[in-house]
């Protein structure tokens, strides 16, 4: 924690730089210093050890994301690891039975999400030789896969430089850039996450700020 509060007390003077009402348009200087403190944190306190982080297999970060969907990361490390035993890619899942697809997944809840796994594997076999699309507009097309999940699988599983917004993600940024302001609307939320973007490795760089963004 207070490796965490010295971190922030770091990030605290770039506020200044968040003109009521206006659009920001960031310094290199001030980016580059937002992305050390972050990385710096990451570097110490990441959560490197969890199993979607250790591989960049489109298909088992695809599970990962639908399953994070609404639960916390402590159920999903319980079920995530014996989901991808029983169905480890595409065709596994799309050959499976509904019931043995609900069977794996008791215990996560929202059951609607292992359908739309299910019925995602489906058309990625039939419709795209097995290999799960890269473009977040065509992962789009695909059940459960709404803007954010479809940014981040890009992200995670073919490192592409997409701008996206989740929880942790908002927290980090209003804390850094809308100290002291409310209504912070998510369009001025993005527009730095763009200008802040660790375009050489946005996979890594995503997880950091989603790591720190954690309290």
């Amino acid at each position: 924690m207070e490796d965490r509060e010295t971190a922030r007390s770091e990030l605290a003077p770039f506020s200044k730089f968040a003109p009521p009402g206006g659009v920001q348009q960031l310094t290199p200087e001030v980016i580059h210093a937002f992305q050390a403190t972050i990385y710096a944190y990451y570097v110490n306190h990441g959560r490197h050890l969890l199993p979607w982080r250790e591989t960049n297999d489109p298909y088992c970060i695809l599970v990962s994301e639908i399953m994070l969907q609404q639960t916390q990361v402590p159920r999903v490390l319980q079920k995530y690891e014996d989901f991808m035993r029983t169905f480890p890619d595409f065709d596994s899942l799309a050959q499976a039975s509904v019931q043995q697809i609900l069977r794996v997944w008791q215990g996560l809840g929202y059951n609607r999400r292992a359908l739309a796994l299910w019925k995602t594997a489906e058309l990625v076999v039939s419709q795209y030789h097995a290999v799960l699309p890269a473009e977040p507009a065509e992962l789009q097309k695909l059940p459960g896969i709404g803007p954010y999940t479809a940014a981040a699988i890009a992200a995670f599983a073919f490192n592409r430089p997409v701008a996206f917004i989740e929880t942790n993600i908002r927290t980090v940024f209003i804390h850094t850039f809308f100290h002291d302001q409310s209504a912070v609307r998510d369009r001025e939320i993005l527009h730095l996450v763009e200008q802040t973007l660790d375009t050489s490795n946005p996979r890594r760089w995503y997880y950091a700020l989603m790591d720190y963004g954690r309290c």
